[in-house]
């Protein structure tokens, strides 16, 4: 017996196979790529905005040490800070001005910063040196102190009543503008004479002079500089 087998289904017969699909290209301006670049910008720019604003500093100038009313400015006086004061900025001394020869209506402490509304104009000052004996000025007396110096008879013993001596009053409340003849070495002794420069009023510089009258010279020094006015005051009246 001869097995008979059975023909091969024909390739007509074979069910279609799936279309193949076409691989495309990838394309650089894809929507989801251009929107993930401007999210990071987006947020690169945003972040430095707001580094930025924390750190809108401004350079204006500081006391560098306490000044009375009626100092007259010098480099010395001022250092610059960066400080943020956001609308305020205006009322104080920007570093682009020099405010050197203006004298202050008020006293600044160290550190404080200077308001332009502090500075007024030049008055009809003069300067005026006094020789003071080191042993008759505080050790605690700088520039732009607040003083009253007074003329005395004896001051080797203060000319109280005992002496027979009278105390003027020669000026009051007044800034210490310069200072120099001071050492602090060896060679420095109570009768070296220290000269001890402050501003009068011009018309006033003649009455002080006179009040002096070639006494010896004694300086007091205000603890604060916040007392007294705005311009130096003479004052040739005795006291007790």
């Amino acid at each position: 017996m001869t097995a008979v087998r059975p023909a091969p289904p024909s390739v007509a017969a074979l069910p279609p196979g799936p279309a193949p699909r076409r691989v495309r290209p990838p394309r650089w301006l894809d929507l989801r790529l251009v929107l993930g670049v401007l999210l990071v910008l987006g947020s690169v720019l945003l972040g430095a905005r707001v580094v930025g604003a924390a750190d809108a500093t401004v350079p204006v100038w500081a006391a560098s040490g306490d000044l009375a009313a009626g100092t007259e400015l010098d480099a010395d006086d001022l250092v610059a800070v960066d400080v943020r004061l956001d609308d305020t900025a205006d009322a104080y001394l920007s570093t682009s001005t020099r405010p050197e020869g203006r004298t202050l209506a008020r006293a600044v402490r160290a550190g404080e910063l200077v308001p332009g509304s502090t500075l007024e104009e030049p008055a009809d000052l003069v300067q005026l040196a006094l020789p003071v004996q080191a042993g008759f000025v505080p050790p605690g007396l700088r520039r732009g102190g607040l003083v009253d110096v007074y003329a005395v008879a004896d001051p080797a013993v203060g000319a109280t009543a005992a002496t027979g001596g009278t105390v003027t009053a020669v000026v009051q409340r007044a800034p210490v503008q310069a200072l120099s003849g001071r050492t602090d070495g060896v060679l420095s002794t109570p009768t070296t004479t220290v000269q001890v420069v402050v501003s009068v009023p011009r018309d006033e510089a003649a009455t002080v002079l006179a009040a002096i009258g070639g006494r010896p010279l004694v300086v007091v020094v205000h603890d604060s500089v916040e007392s007294g006015a705005s311009s130096p005051t003479p004052a040739t009246g005795p006291t007790g």
